[in-house]
């Protein structure tokens, strides 16, 4: 990824660049690193990482690659056991992905994450240049188990694409009464040769998903993060609705 300079320690909306900072909500530091396009912006759009990653691995850099030359602010925090939320500060991706398992079989983080996203939100939108741009969420494997919730309570997300998840997974029970609660238009994706997630755990959630508009895309080969022709199918759904809404 081309570096965005200048880097600030926090928002301005009329600096573009890399922006990193920390919120607090209810006494826990929440890590962000956010990018801001030059020139005017045109929406906002929450990305959450997978479970080995971190908030700027390179999947969540190859999304900002795609959304900040379109003219949209991207924003990403650390996961509950990763990055900066890590004692050991470690971003090793088998550690991580080590955790993050054991942390959501335990039930870390299945609803406070989505309250981390509604502050880092609230934030965003406190700038005057950003308070009325469309919002948008971007999100797979982990960032649509704890993106679900979110979705589900927060009207101003205007589109998603998330996926690679199942109601079969462990510790997914709640999964299917949080989808049902989504109505905002969602691309969801599902990898055919997933080790993770099995075909009819994965189309249950798409099915319990309440949105009208609502497409299940499937591409060949295991389990992955978004990149090349997925990542620009997501993201080309993105704008499309964000530019609608």
């Amino acid at each position: 990824m081309p570096q965005h300079t200048p880097i600030a320690s926090h928002l301005d909306p009329a600096q573009p660049g890399i922006h990193r900072f920390s919120l607090q909500r209810d006494g826990h530091e929440i890590p962000v690193t956010a990018w801001v396009p030059e020139g005017r912006a045109h929406g906002l759009v929450l990305a959450c990482h997978g479970g080995s990653g971190h908030k700027e691995s390179g999947a969540i850099l190859a999304i900002v690659d795609q959304l900040l030359p379109r003219g949209y602010v991207v924003a990403a925090p650390d996961g509950p056991v990763h990055g900066q939320r890590r004692a050991d500060g470690s971003l090793d991706p088998i550690r991580a992905k080590n955790d993050f398992r054991a942390a959501w079989r335990q039930g870390k983080g299945r609803f406070d994450i989505a309250a981390d996203f509604v502050c880092l939100l609230d934030a965003l939108q406190q700038q005057e240049d950003w308070a009325a741009l469309p919002v948008g969420y971007i999100g797979v494997s982990m960032g649509t188990a704890y993106g679900l919730p979110l979705l589900a309570s927060e009207a101003r997300i205007k589109a998603a694409a998330i996926g690679l998840w199942s109601t079969t997974y462990a510790a997914s029970e709640h999964l299917e009464a949080q989808a049902r609660q989504i109505s905002c238009p969602v691309w969801f994706t599902q990898q055919w040769n997933d080790e993770a997630f099995d075909h009819p755990g994965t189309h249950a959630l798409f099915d319990a998903i309440g949105s009208a508009d609502k497409r299940l895309v499937a591409y060949p080969g295991p389990h992955k993060e978004l990149e090349g022709e997925r990542l620009s199918d997501a993201v080309e759904f993105l704008v499309q609705k964000l530019q609608a809404a």
